[in-house]
């Protein structure tokens, strides 16, 4: 069988030649010649909706002749597609798939454990005119594999898992529709900083490659970088502080209050509550006693609110930071070698998005000793209220009365 994108050349090339119903015709022995699956394969590569494919294959049998002087419909003419017709649909689509969606979030390939039939139903509930047919087009669009519901276990995972997703998207929409902030915050990736070898390529004059060291030996002058981010969910903007010491509860704990300082305050001026999605482990982990005293300081000076939701554990690929902010900033100084921190704050500050992610990004010359205890006493003053759900994951720290 032809692959997709080989269909969709040919149908491309051809349609400035082709009339409407030639264009059928040519779709239908385009069908036939790939046997089985071809009318769903040729429909997608061609646009045109499958019934008119089937109905070519009929003209082909029964009309050896081309009929001449048939009247071809105006530009425009026939029925609209419903994806033309109803402009929520494919986003209303996204946010029903988006809590189960499986796979490496930085691949362009993800799947769902949600059948089409239940997806085409779950729509025609909310008001869409949908079959399963166009649910199957529409996540085909959108890079979605569909795969059998019985392959959902990446591995070991808690079985609160998918529950722990919804609870934590229902409270992503419950601060969005108060217009109170949600952030995604995370340690990227600790990186060297020198004239190591950085995968990937760049555009350099033909036969003079930038030289890198052999070896990737730390330079003790210049250490490692570790850039922590806050990732501004509702809009689109990234804040990534590089640190040059240690990666702790107090260190996360500080870039959040940069970020607020710098971006949050400003874009919600009204706020009286802060959501942070974060993972289970590292130095934001849900049993760090430092991360909630850091995080009762900063509900102290501000008069937030904060509530924190951590992803279940062996989870943190689905930060949404991951995927929409440390991916792009991958992508951006590919092939480049880090080396200075400040090189490394301009190729972060530098990344952008078709879908119009702004970041800014700051060294952090803070000193953050690891190995700092909290007593009992420190963590009997911290106001936390433990959720319902899964208290040691979902919590919210209240200021103290001054």
């Amino acid at each position: 069988m032809p692959d997709g994108k080989g269909l969709a050349r040919k149908f491309e090339l051809l349609a400035r030649v082709l009339d409407e119903r030639t264009r059928r015709l040519v779709a239908a022995a385009e069908a036939e010649a790939v046997g089985f699956g071809g009318v769903t394969a040729v429909a997608r590569a061609s646009g045109l909706a499958r019934g008119t494919v089937i109905r070519g294959m009929a003209e082909l049998k029964t009309a050896p002749k081309a009929a001449r002087g048939q009247r071809i419909r105006r530009k425009g003419a026939g029925r609209k597609r419903a994806i033309e017709q109803d402009a929520t649909l494919k986003r209303d689509l996204e946010a029903l798939v988006e809590p189960v969606t499986r796979g490496d979030p930085e691949s362009p390939l993800r799947w769902t454990c949600k059948s089409v039939r239940q997806l085409a139903a779950e729509l025609q509930r909310t008001g869409h005119h949908a079959s399963h047919r166009l649910v199957a087009d529409l996540l085909h669009q959108m890079d979605y594999s569909l795969q059998a519901n019985r392959k959902t276990l990446e591995g070991s995972s808690h079985p609160d898992r998918d529950s722990q997703f919804r609870h934590i998207s229902d409270k992503i929409r419950e601060f969005q529709a108060g217009r109170q902030p949600v952030i995604s915050v995370d340690t990227k990736k600790k990186e060297l900083v020198g004239d190591f070898k950085n995968s990937g390529r760049e555009l350099r004059p033909k036969g003079d490659p930038e030289k890198v060291r052999v070896h990737d030996f730390l330079i003790p002058e210049l250490g490692r970088a570790a850039p922590y981010g806050v990732y501004d969910v509702t809009q689109n903007a990234g804040w990534v502080s590089v640190g040059v010491d240690h990666d702790t509860a107090a260190f996360a704990a500080q870039s959040i209050r940069r970020w607020w300082e710098s971006m949050g305050a400003e874009a919600y001026p009204r706020a009286g509550k802060l959501l942070i999605t974060a993972d289970s482990g590292g130095s934001n982990g849900s049993r760090i006693r430092l991360w909630k005293l850091e995080l009762q300081k900063l509900a102290d000076e501000t008069g937030l609110e904060i509530s924190i939701c951590h992803l279940p554990p062996g989870t943190s690929k689905w930060n949404k930071i991951e995927h929409r902010l440390f991916s792009f900033i991958s992508q951006n100084w590919r092939g480049k070698p880090l080396v200075s921190h400040q090189v490394i704050v301009n190729l972060i500050a530098a990344t952008t998005t078709k879908t119009g992610l702004r970041v800014r990004a700051e060294i952090d010359p803070g000193k953050y000793p690891k190995g700092v205890k909290v007593s009992n006493k420190e963590v009997a003053t911290i106001r936390l209220e433990r959720d319902t759900f899964h208290g040691e994951w979902n919590y919210t720290i209240l200021p103290r009365s001054v």
